[in-house]
């Protein structure tokens, strides 16, 4: 999505810094490779390696998933039998991560209805990831509720997301790595009003479906490049 004053500032910090890309709000590719060289010079990578946040056996070979779509499950931090049935991998309050009830090749094709629903109109090659988070929400004025999502459940989600895109060859873009906010606006599908993630309980100064989105995909590539950020 153009024009996200968040992201021109950003960019316009980039340009300042001498990496020369459009300050147009829209956090491209350009962007993202500008940014990543900007912490790579600010910061020394950890050791090198995929991250292994989900157990090998949990990943089956495929070459039809196309996408990560990433939710909270308003409810508790327990993970529950329906989460299970609805998401390839949920994250529970602790930063633990679970496996569902199905496996990821079941969403290579859904015509058999025999597939993790997790998305409207949107579940063909597609996995979906989840924390167990935010049980009686509300978006605006925003309140977290009595489960509202912790840093561990990001950072644990985060390590999967990356696992996972290096696992099954998916590209980090706006497209293939989002929020279930962002399904709407970016793949113009629209999923009735549904905001996970527009907010982050544990960083609230953080507003808005695509800055959340935008960090997301930041901190998936900078795992996948060997640099850490905050």
């Amino acid at each position: 999505m153009a024009n996200d004053p968040q992201v021109k500032e950003w960019q316009k910090a980039l340009n300042h810094a001498g990496y020369n890309i459009a300050a147009d709000g829209d956090f491209g590719p350009k962007t993202l490779e500008a940014s990543l060289a900007s912490l790579q010079a600010e910061m020394p990578p950890p050791p090198p390696g995929t991250p292994h946040e989900l157990p090998a056996d949990w990943l089956p070979k495929s070459t039809k998933m196309k996408r990560i779509i990433a939710h909270w499950t308003a409810g508790s931090h327990t993970v529950s039998r329906t989460d299970k049935e609805h998401y390839h991998f949920i994250w529970s309050g602790d930063g633990d991560a679970v496996r569902g009830d199905h496996e990821v090749t079941d969403n290579e094709s859904t015509g058999d209805k025999d597939y993790a629903a997790h998305t409207k109109n949107c579940n063909t090659g597609c996995i979906g990831v989840s924390v167990a988070c935010m049980a009686g929400a509300i978006e605006n004025p925003f309140y977290a509720g009595a489960y509202p999502m912790s840093r561990a459940q990001w950072d644990g989600m985060i390590r999967g997301i990356a696992q996972l895109c290096d696992f099954y060859g998916i590209v980090v873009t706006p497209e293939t790595v989002l929020s279930h906010a962002e399904v709407e606006t970016v793949l113009n599908i629209d999923q009735n009003g549904k905001w996970d993630f527009t907010r982050l309980a544990w960083n609230p100064e953080i507003y808005g479906a695509t800055a959340c989105g935008n960090l997301m995909r930041l901190h998936v590539a900078s795992m996948l490049s060997g640099v850490e950020v905050a």
